[in-house]
């Protein structure tokens, strides 16, 4: 009799054994079939990617420096980058800034500061909302420069998927306003 109980209690505890890893499995596959793709059970954030590209009027030497955040000032209405790194303010690779969006503040960092190369790229999060990368590619034309553009914005909540949409519909349109900020400032230089 006891032998038969120490057989059932072995063959339990190797049919646990055995099982177990393919419960496991079972388990976690449908469990993150319920929720998704991604281990964490939420859901895909919004994510967008929009370029655009113009053409303003200046050689390369003349645009690369206007694409500084401490630069950018001199061309585009509104600006106000509060720096924290370096002080007192200058254009350079790592400069950390915040700027006020609305009644938030987005806090910035800039991440390739290349002007004799016409490569810029800046990366700003505000909290609980998004994170965009912004990328500048500029391309010397002979006495022009090509500037091309690409935003990558990301929800970082659900309350932020519709905002990040609407901002990306921006995005798309923002060429011709920086043209002509740009050419704008470049005319009133040159003269």
């Amino acid at each position: 009799m006891r032998s038969g109980w120490w057989f059932a209690a072995g063959a339990l505890c190797g049919a646990a054994v055995i099982g177990t890893p393919k419960l496991a499995a079972h388990l976690h596959g449908a469990v993150h079939g319920m929720r998704g793709a991604g281990s964490s059970g939420k859901e895909a954030r919004v994510h967008t990617e929009e370029e655009f590209s113009f053409v303003v009027n200046g050689t390369m030497s003349e645009v690369a420096p206007l694409f500084g955040a401490e630069k950018e000032r001199v061309w585009a209405p509104g600006w106000n980058p509060q720096f924290v790194h370096p002080l007192p303010a200058a254009d350079e690779q790592g400069m950390v800034f915040t700027v006020k969006h609305e009644h938030l503040r987005a806090s910035w960092v800039n991440t390739v500061f290349d002007p004799q190369n016409g490569r810029f790229q800046y990366v700003y999060m505000i909290p609980e909302a998004l994170v965009t990368v912004i990328s500048i590619q500029l391309t010397p034309q002979g006495n022009r420069t090509r500037v091309d553009v690409t935003y990558e914005r990301t929800a970082l909540s659900v309350e932020a998927d519709a905002h990040v949409r609407h901002m990306a519909e921006g995005d798309r349109r923002s060429g011709p306003e920086w043209e002509q900020q740009i050419n704008g400032y470049l005319a009133k230089v040159k003269r």
